[in-house]
């Protein structure tokens, strides 16, 4: 009897601890540069995603994910830190060189200074490190060595190398084969310890130089070839994962695995150019925030689509509550855990975003490069409009309407109909919520770095 009661208050202190009584492998699967419309089950005619497509059946799916900054460095920060752009401090790819010929000694300075900023934050993988996990790291990585980021293994040398400049060795993944990641996940089997992966393929990212097999798929009469190579590259980047999936199942750690998917900003190819439309990639219109968001842990969270709003800026608490680890209290998005294995609904109405621009205008004031701030509360979405320097890319961000922008994204999906000078009100509303979450959320939170 004493010692049925002491393995019950051990589950009880074990459950209400939050630590996973098995700890999970985690997998974070980052697309980069897609559009959220560009996968079989998000309903697009003509690109196939049929791995993708099979883990959105096994996933919470959050049709209506986003990320908070649509650009890939401060959005990939996001993912390693989970505090935004505004306050990790990476707002930009670059500092602007405007200011600092490129290559200069200044300017070096300034990108080394850049990569320092993850210092000020306890990273995923470090946080999981101490609860016993090893860590890899391929793909798009920018702060560095991947050791600089707390990945116990990795790709990427990272800056000052050659290529250093977001992912080296580490863009080869995918691309080159998945042999780095085989290895690891072997090596990690055979020691017995739980395993975080970090998959960021350089796909489908141009170039866009998919194999000429997957090419003759999709460069068919009447479809301009820029549309039929980036279709092409979205297939290639669904078979990698497909390769990834198969070496977890081949390794028998499958089962034993929490699979997270996000794209780092949408994209938008534009048929006359090897590039992106507008409205898409750096900018706060659903072409370029707006993501497919799963979570798949067989036998843990239930399959199923979910209504609800969510953001990457939940992922890292919810992946470190299942890894058993500490949540930084200051961490401002949601843990999911128990919404997720209870099938629960998530309260939250709103989630929040800001957009930078690609250029740092200043890598010690993040407002300095500022162009957008805004909200998603149900079917309404709000932008407001800041006079932050753009350097390169002026293109992108025309800013032609200075006045607020609301849509209702149910009826007006693709933002054609601005709807601010009907609904005042809303408009008012929920610049409320900007203001009262912005402001207040950074100083708290960058106070206690100083």
């Amino acid at each position: 009897m004493r010692h049925f009661i002491f393995s019950l208050l051990i589950t009880v202190i074990i459950g209400n601890s939050g630590i996973a009584a098995t700890k999970p492998n985690i997998v974070l699967i980052l697309s980069d540069d897609q559009s959220w419309t560009d996968y079989g089950f998000m309903g697009h005619p003509d690109i196939k995603t049929p791995h993708i497509d099979k883990l959105a059946g096994q996933s919470a799916l959050f049709r209506r994910g986003y990320v908070p900054t649509a650009l890939c460095r401060p959005s990939l920060a996001t993912l390693l830190t989970g505090h935004y752009a505004s306050t990790h401090g990476i707002t930009g790819n670059d500092p602007s060189p405007k200011y600092a010929d490129r290559n200069s000694k200044l300017y070096n300075e300034r990108r080394a200074k850049l990569i320092t900023y993850i210092e000020k934050f306890d990273t995923v993988p470090e946080l999981l490190g101490k609860q016993g996990y090893l860590s890899h790291q391929s793909g798009k990585f920018w702060e560095g060595s991947y050791q600089h980021g707390g990945f116990t293994h990795g790709m990427t040398r990272g800056f000052p190398e050659k290529g250093g400049r977001h992912g080296d060795d580490g863009l080869k993944i995918g691309r080159n084969g998945m042999k780095e990641i085989s290895d690891f996940v072997k090596g990690a089997t055979e020691e017995k310890k739980p395993f975080f992966l970090w998959y960021a393929p350089f796909l489908p990212h141009t170039p866009h130089n998919p194999p000429q097999r997957l090419l003759k798929k999709y460069h068919v009469e009447g479809r301009p070839l820029t549309i039929a190579k980036y279709y092409a590259m979205c297939d290639w980047f669904d078979e990698t994962c497909g390769q990834l999936i198969g070496i977890l199942d081949k390794s028998g750690t499958l089962k034993d695995t929490l699979i997270v998917y996000v794209t780092d900003n949408g994209w938008i190819q534009n048929p006359d150019r090897n590039g992106y439309a507008p409205r898409s990639k750096q900018t706060p219109y659903e072409g370029g925030v707006r993501t497919p968001i799963m979570y798949c842990w067989p036998g843990k969270i239930p399959p199923g689509e979910r209504s609800e709003l969510t953001s990457s800026i939940d992922i890292v608490p919810t992946i470190l509550a299942a890894g058993g680890a500490k949540v930084p209290d200051e961490l401002p998005g949601l843990n999911l855990l128990d919404h997720l294995t209870g099938n629960k609904p998530i309260a939250r109405k709103a989630i929040f975003g800001e957009s930078f621009a690609h250029d740092i205008a200043d890598i010690e004031k993040p407002e300095a490069s500022l162009i957008f701030r805004w909200v998603i509360e149900g079917d309404w979405k709000l932008l407001l409009t800041y006079d932050g320097e753009v350097n390169r890319y002026k293109s992108t961000h025309p800013r032609n309407e200075k006045r607020p922008q609301l849509f209702n994204l149910k009826e007006d999906p693709h933002e054609k109909v601005n709807r601010a000078g009907q609904s005042g009100y809303v408009v008012a509303r929920l610049a409320k919520k900007i203001d009262d979450w912005y402001p207040v959320k950074e100083r708290k939170v960058l106070k206690s770095f100083k």
